[in-house]
């Protein structure tokens, strides 16, 4: 196998609410803002850590794409209500400080931090849009 030279430059995640998602995302999680897109009506916010300047998280409008039916619209929405639709893992050397900053911030808690089965230690929220965020303990 040869080595590559992939980096993972974007994730994608939707939106509901352009104001509530920079609340959150650049307020509560202290990302920065990267970008911000407003096309027929629409609104793209580009945000990320601070000390991965190559790495973001492009927050956009589940309506964006003209390839989706307005029966898969409605599916997409009610995944996103229930948490079900999109998420991103997160991580950090001191679980239970971000924990405590986060629930401080009012995020929407789904987990305390958890010693999981598997090895990991955990927690998750859910950002305004509905998508999970779960973040692990860097050891």
């Amino acid at each position: 196998m040869t080595e590559t030279d992939l980096t993972i430059h974007q994730a994608f995640l939707p939106h509901t609410d352009p104001e509530a998602a920079l609340a959150f995302y650049r307020d509560t999680l202290g990302f920065d803002v990267r970008n911000e897109v407003e096309y027929q009506g629409m609104h793209w916010i580009t945000v990320g850590p601070p000390s991965q300047p190559g790495t973001s998280i492009v927050l956009h409008p589940p309506a964006a794409d003209p390839g989706i039916t307005d029966e898969e619209r409605r599916t997409i929405a009610e995944m996103m209500a229930k948490g079900t639709f999109a998420g991103i893992n997160l991580a950090t050397k001191d679980l239970d400080a971000t924990f405590e900053r986060l629930q401080a911030g009012d995020a929407d808690v789904v987990q305390e931090p958890t010693d999981q089965p598997w090895g990991i230690r955990d927690c998750a929220f859910r950002d305004p849009a509905g998508n999970m965020i779960r973040i692990f303990e860097q050891r």
